[in-house]
């Protein structure tokens, strides 16, 4: 059984020994592993194997990429039937997460697990700070001025940064930090083909000013690319980081005194910037019944044996894991397991997604609000960076779309 996938380094590592596991569970089960390089290069070769009939049975897709694949009949539903059959259902799943994995009533993504934006903190910076509640936690805070004055009091401890954020020259950062913050604040984002995008302008404005006053040039750099801000926090020139749950091994290394929580509540609705490292089945020229059951034999061993990639930080989708005395042990993994109950994922659009050019468009318009022209200008940049998109044509799709 041909299986695809993205993960390199350490999570390539996780991988191998959830193979491992799944061959002595079931020793029949011959895996032929595929690595790809992650991003455009992947997705691409993804649609040209199935398109032309060279697909493997199954492989890694990021959820917030199916509406650009299922719709245009590079996929395979699975069989629910078959998932029961090896204890997977689908009542084993966030319903958020297990509702985006379907089109046209059927399934066509299986979680692995849900990778939220998090924060990471320097609990003894936080502890200075008087940041921490009486169980030794990261606060709540009540307000945008709460937390603003939460990362200047953090500055004042670190003697540099309250909060180090990178996003230079990134091509996702600045996107999964204003989708966290638009969602908080309720709104949401219409993307038809076609047009017309259809989004709050008022709460975008909102997420931007609020960006613009937290990464102030003062007390937060306003201009850190994405490794510069992982060693000032892990130098201890910031006392927290917005970053993904997937940088747990990295900064675990690095900080002896570390915290994580999911993203604060800013504005009136919790939630996480979140996506899903996913299963799907390729479309193939000619379906082996033996190989599809083969195929679902594995997605659900892999999902049983994913405690292993829950140790990398990411956190597991199939809830028997996720719930499971093993997971909950875990530290810092525990603390911030319920960002996985309140997934805000990319809006529903072909052109959307992780490694997607729509992401690094849209993350254009931070730098507009943090170092340009400012919050109202990254507004109008944002309201023509979704006009140019919805107007374009899927190229999945020919002359459907």
């Amino acid at each position: 059984m041909r299986f695809w996938s993205l993960f390199q380094g350490g999570d390539g590592a996780r991988v191998e020994q959830m193979f491992a596991s799944v061959h002595k569970q079931a020793p029949q089960l011959r895996i032929e592993p595929t690595t790809l390089a992650w991003g455009p290069p992947y997705y691409t070769n993804l649609a040209m194997a199935s398109v032309g009939g060279r697909a493997p049975e199954t492989a890694i897709m990021h959820l917030s990429r199916l509406p650009g694949y299922a719709p245009g009949g590079l996929l395979e539903p699975f069989d629910l039937d078959l998932l029961a059959e090896f204890d997977v259902q689908p009542e084993d799943f966030v319903p958020e997460l297990w509702s985006r994995g379907q089109y046209d009533g059927a399934t066509y993504a299986v979680p692995l697990d849900t990778h939220p934006f998090i924060v990471f903190y320097d609990t003894g910076m936080a502890d200075k700070a008087g940041l921490l509640d009486s169980d030794g936690r990261l606060r709540a805070f009540d307000s945008p001025d709460d937390f603003i004055a939460a990362s200047r009091e953090l500055a004042g401890v670190s003697g540099a940064n309250g909060v180090a954020f990178g996003h230079v020259n990134d091509d996702a950062q600045g996107w999964r930090l204003f989708w966290n913050l638009y969602r908080q604040t309720g709104a949401d984002m219409r993307l038809p083909a076609g047009g017309p995008a259809r989004f709050d302008r008022d709460a975008a404005l909102r997420a931007y000013t609020f960006l613009a006053d937290l990464l102030d040039g003062e007390h937060s750099a306003a201009d850190l690319d994405y490794q510069t801000a992982l060693a000032a926090f892990s130098d201890g020139r910031a006392g927290m980081i917005f970053t993904g749950e997937w940088e747990l091994p990295y900064l675990s290394d690095g900080v002896e005194n570390l915290g994580a929580a999911p993203f604060p509540t800013v504005f009136e609705h919790p939630g996480s910037y979140a996506d899903s490292h996913s299963f799907v089945l390729p479309r193939q020229s000619s379906r082996d019944p033996e190989r599809v059951r083969a195929a679902h034999r594995f997605v659900a061993l892999m999902l049983r044996n994913s405690l292993t990639w829950g140790k990398a930080g990411h956190l597991p989708a199939y809830t028997p894991v996720a719930t499971s005395d093993a997971y909950q042990e875990l530290e810092p993994q525990a603390d911030y397991a319920a960002a996985g109950k309140t997934p805000l994922l990319d809006p529903e659009a072909w052109f959307a997604g992780a490694g997607a050019t729509f992401q690094s468009d849209v993350s254009g318009t931070l730098r507009t609000a943090l170092a340009g022209a400012g919050p109202e200008a990254a507004v109008e940049q944002l309201d023509r960076t979704l006009t140019s998109w919805v107007a374009r044509q899927n190229p999945a799709k020919g002359d459907e779309s």
